[in-house]
């Protein structure tokens, strides 16, 4: 289920523990499991959307699963803008998420991250990025978005023409591969 919202957490966490359970009862046992929260899964609302409520109990046989979060540094978070907020936004957006991850033992991915091609916004980036590496909680992100529908949206980094892809590609995720 990808960003679930309008549904209480604890009905989200009743639907992902019940995933899990049938994910390792048919067998696959080594595969990373990601679940995600209510509210679109938004990192900077996981402490107060009632997911940091109930997802500490999420629970994996195999001890492989990772909560996945999604952020973007816009005014809303919802990266319809391509105006980040400030150049720190990215690492306070992720400031209590990480928190919480650390003090569940949980993992975190994030899995949508985006922002504008503009200086401020790629500061933005790489603070997000720089907080998870030195976080020992996150175990990766993926930018939103790449793929040939997106034709001239501001954060597409599809080649050769993505809107993103000559700034945010080069300045803020490579240097984090």
């Amino acid at each position: 289920m990808n960003e679930p919202h309008d549904i209480d957490a604890q009905t989200v966490f009743n639907l992902n523990q019940a995933a899990v359970n049938g994910i390792r009862s048919s067998g696959a046992t080594s595969q990373l499991i990601t679940v995600e929260g209510t509210a679109w899964t938004g990192a900077w609302t996981w402490t107060t959307s009632g997911n940091s409520n109930v997802f500490g109990a999420i629970k994996d046989p195999n001890n492989n699963i990772a909560i996945q979060m999604h952020q973007y540094l816009d005014s809303d978070g919802s990266g319809t803008s391509p105006n980040c907020v400030s150049a720190t936004i990215g690492a306070e957006r992720l400031a209590a998420a990480t928190a919480w991850l650390k003090a569940n033992k949980l993992k975190g991915f994030l899995g949508e991250i985006g922002g504008g091609s503009n200086a401020q916004c790629i500061s933005a980036v790489k603070s997000a990025l720089c907080s998870m590496q030195q976080s020992g909680v996150w175990i990766g992100a993926l930018w939103w978005a790449a793929g040939p529908w997106w034709g001239t949206y501001f954060q597409s980094i599809e080649p050769p023409n993505g809107a993103a892809i000559s700034q945010i590609l080069p300045q803020a995720l490579k240097p984090f591969m």
